[in-house]
């Protein structure tokens, strides 16, 4: 059985939103192993400091590393099943777009989950995670020194200098609690001093001042500037994949049998 006009657009569809999606899997592959490499939030050194705090039962350095892994899978999943919608379709390969319209399925139903929990997570960060990074701070922040015994302090000291951001809010949040400043004249982190890292934090002046930006807000930016547009790319193509599932069943119901092998 031939297809129908219908049969023949969606076949047509089929073939040009495949090719789209297999852009947009290298996009997320590409653009998740740049977020694993290039935020700053989710290295080694600052991740204690951030695991320090839960939202939602996740720990919050986890679920920033644990994100743009999400993002690379996702990539390499909708490679693939957009190779095998393509082939699928150009082919009239009953069996193929059978899996090809489950898996477009499930891709929909985790992109759903996925865009409802970023925005349920977004609101709950701006409402909690302010307030226990202070606390974490102010508990747990011993000494400036990125060497010292103390685990956390050292992941805040590299966050300040990695994120080039001060405090939770700003160096203010060093005023009123005590903690241990050998060799350091002032009540602020040396490793809150503008350009500076681990070779030059020691030096006795901040030549250039303290940095402005608070380490909540420097994460926030960090992370949105990612997020946001995984968050938009995940809605638009929601309403493509329906058709696309909906196109590749109409080809296989017109499909005749001899092509579902």
């Amino acid at each position: 059985m031939g297809l129908t006009g219908c049969g023949k657009f969606g076949k047509g569809f089929l073939i040009v939103i495949n090719i789209i999606f297999f852009i947009l899997g290298l996009g997320l592959l590409i653009g998740g192993i740049l977020m694993k490499v290039n935020v700053s939030a989710i290295n080694d050194e600052v991740k204690p400091a951030l695991n320090g705090i839960t939202v939602s039962s996740f720990k919050l350095g986890d679920l920033v590393d644990n994100l743009s892994i999400l993002f690379i899978v996702m990539g390499v999943f909708v490679l693939l099943v957009a190779g095998l919608g393509l082939f699928g379709a150009c082919c009239e390969v009953k069996c193929m777009l059978v899996v090809y319209a489950i898996l477009v399925l499930v891709l929909f139903i985790i992109k759903v989950t996925a865009v409802a929990l970023w925005f349920t997570m977004k609101g709950e960060v701006d409402k909690t995670v302010k307030f226990s990074l202070l606390k974490s701070l102010k508990d747990n922040y011993k000494t400036d020194l990125i060497n010292s015994s103390s685990v956390v302090s050292n992941a805040w000291n590299y966050m300040f200098m990695s994120l080039d951001c001060c405090g939770v809010n700003n160096s203010s949040d060093f005023l009123g609690f005590s903690w241990t400043h050998p060799g350091s004249s002032t009540s602020t982190p040396r490793t809150c001093c503008k350009n500076v890292d681990s070779t030059n934090y020691l030096r006795p002046a901040c030549s250039s001042g303290y940095n402005d930006k608070g380490c909540y807000d420097a994460i926030k930016d960090d992370i949105s500037t990612y997020g946001n547009v995984f968050a938009g790319v995940g809605i638009t193509v929601l309403f493509i994949e329906l058709l696309a599932v909906i196109f590749a069943f109409m080809i296989c119901c017109q499909t005749g049998k001899e092509s579902a092998i």
